[in-house]
């Protein structure tokens, strides 16, 4: 046998060698320390699901030499219902009983809003009455109330709006005083109502500015009609 010969077989002997030393000691930590062997998973967080709850922004950095000049943050207004109206409001829709009021004042619509008025469900045509004396405001047709009507409180604190008529009395203008219990429309489903969804969307809101007959806080007339009169 040559020399090159021996030389690669005392290579394939020595490689033979390290590999069997290799697995006999992969084998003998397995079997003696077996817990090497063993994976520990990384504890998980429990992280909330971003979609059940809605994303507020982030704010914009301040620069700190406006921190001081900003105004104090003051809690949201809540009105007073200590003030409504004294006298009891009439249910403004012909033939509805107290005990067929549903409070829908605080449901969600469209667009991250609430509803900030209650509906009062009734048939096609249905009269809708004056809830309390005072002044039609203001005659308002659009696409998300409809046909609707604001109406001005005889002491002027409070603005009645009626809002998905079929139509509104004949006879009945603008800046025309009005009793309580007068037919002021009829009951319809105008607006973003959804056809034959007839019902009058009653809301109260207290006004800030003449000027701006739909602003104003609005308060739950809910509130206020489960203690009203109910017209026969």
């Amino acid at each position: 046998m040559n020399l090159r010969v021996r030389s690669i077989l005392r290579w394939l002997v020595g490689i033979y060698l390290v590999a069997l030393h290799v697995f006999a000691g992969f084998f003998g930590v397995r079997y003696f320390y077996p817990e090497f062997f063993v994976f520990r998973g990384l504890p998980i967080e429990n992280i909330s699901d971003p979609l059940s709850s809605t994303p507020a922004p982030t704010p914009m950095p301040i620069p700190s030499e406006f921190v001081e000049d900003l105004p104090t943050p003051q809690p949201p207004a809540v009105p007073d219902l200590s003030n409504a109206p004294q006298d009891k409001l009439l249910i403004p829709v012909k033939g509805v009983r107290r005990d067929q009021l549903q409070d829908t004042y605080a449901s969600a619509r469209s667009g991250g809003r609430t509803h900030d008025a209650i509906d009062i469900m009734a048939p096609l045509g249905t009269p809708v009455l004056a809830a309390s004396d005072g002044e039609i405001l203001k005659f308002f047709d659009s696409e998300a109330g409809g046909i609707t009507i604001y109406q001005l409180s005889a002491d002027k604190r409070y603005i009645f709006y009626y809002a998905h008529l079929q139509r509104r009395q004949s006879g009945i203008n603008e800046h025309d005083q009005v009793k309580r219990g007068d037919v002021i429309a009829y009951v319809g489903d105008t607006g973003n109502a959804g056809a034959g969804n007839f019902h009058l969307h009653f809301a109260i809101a207290i006004p800030t500015d003449p000027k701006r007959f739909w602003g104003g806080p609005y308060i739950n007339p809910y509130l206020l009609l489960r203690e009203g009169i109910e017209a026969p």
